[in-house]
């Protein structure tokens, strides 16, 4: 059974890479987003209570032989963290990374987040939130905070410029000895 968990920063890419290896792998792909907030209407205003987060993620991961967990579980989901076989730590450029979400936040919301939409005041704090993610300091999901989780897991961790191709990061983590080693069906 393999377990991969992929983190980063908002706009590195952890879900698409999540989505890519889990389904070369033929694996569950689980996103902390699904987990960590309620479904409301703007999305990703209103966080579950941790708790009920922990149960819904240890049921759905229960369900599945393996799976991909991308996105970031800082803080909440300790018990789950002796699973990991690997951590994929995703870095890159933060102008790259801003525009990844500029780009994503108008795809997904069109005139909602321009002015006047129901969404431009949420928009702009989870941007300037975003944009803060390499200077912001331990408490909250930033860099900082990654690099103390990371020094604590007993899990490999292999870390990733995203701002490669998304082919080029999937055989890097299937080479890593902890994916490549194990016995691990790849669909072809």
């Amino acid at each position: 059974m393999v377990h991969i968990h992929i983190t980063g920063a908002s706009g590195s890419g952890t879900t698409s890479l999540g989505h890519t290896l889990a389904e070369r792998l033929d694996l569950a792909h689980l996103d902390t987003d699904d987990f960590f907030w309620l479904p409301t209407d703007p999305p990703f205003t209103t966080p579950r209570d941790a708790d009920e987060r922990i149960r819904l993620l240890f049921a759905e991961a229960a369900r599945h032989d393996g799976w991909v967990l991308s996105g970031s579980a800082l803080k909440w989901a300790r018990q789950i963290e002796p699973f990991y076989n690997l951590i994929v730590f995703l870095r890159i450029e933060p102008e790259l990374r801003m525009a990844r979400i500029r780009a994503r936040e108008i795809a997904r919301y069109g005139d909602r987040i321009g002015p006047g939409g129901d969404m431009e005041i949420k928009s702009g704090e989870f941007m300037e939130w975003a944009a803060s993610y390499d200077t912001a300091g331990p408490e909250r999901r930033s860099l900082a905070a990654h690099e103390q989780w990371l020094e604590t897991q007993k899990a490999p961790v292999l870390r990733l410029d995203s701002s490669r191709d998304i082919d080029d990061l999937v055989a890097e983590v299937l080479l890593h000895p902890a994916i490549a080693t194990g016995a691990v069906r790849q669909r072809r």
